[in-house]
């Protein structure tokens, strides 16, 4: 019973998150506008450009992929199989991977300023944090079920 009532909140929790990646995915549309790519790219070779464009195509994809699995597979992906505490991990690894990448790597000397800029930076680290632990949370559970 308890391990039933736990799949039923993760499930849901799994399908936020799902949402959350078609959204964030859907509003990253609007970041080449917003960070001006279209001058900052013209600085470079047009080979890096490209390979540019094409890196951020397929985090496009990945994201939308990763929210419609959970969106519409979210059962599957809490159903105590190596397959689904593979990928559960595989997308938790990907989000924690993303916020390290924010503190770590990233030179914020030059990251916009201004009140929405920063509100901005806050909600979508929070998204990160919520997907990586979302998913941590899902790999874990499938783990146990595996023992």
């Amino acid at each position: 019973m308890m391990m039933n009532a736990l799949q039923l909140n993760i499930q849901q929790l799994i399908w936020l998150a799902g949402v959350g990646q078609v959204a964030l995915a859907l509003g990253s549309l609007a970041i080449p506008t917003v960070l001006n790519w279209k001058v900052e790219l013209a600085k470079p070779q047009p080979l890096i450009g490209q390979m540019f464009w094409t890196y951020a195509g397929y985090i496009f994809v990945i994201n939308i992929c990763f929210g419609l699995l959970s969106v519409f597979d979210y059962r599957e992906l809490t159903n105590g199989s190596r397959l689904a505490m593979l990928v559960t991990g595989f997308i938790a690894a990907y989000w924690i991977s993303r916020v390290l990448i924010q503190f770590l790597y990233f030179d914020r000397t030059n990251f916009p300023i201004g009140k929405w800029h920063k509100l901005g930076e806050v909600a979508l680290v929070a998204a990160f944090v919520f997907f990586g632990l979302v998913y941590c949370g899902v790999c874990y559970l499938n783990y146990i079920q595996l023992s």
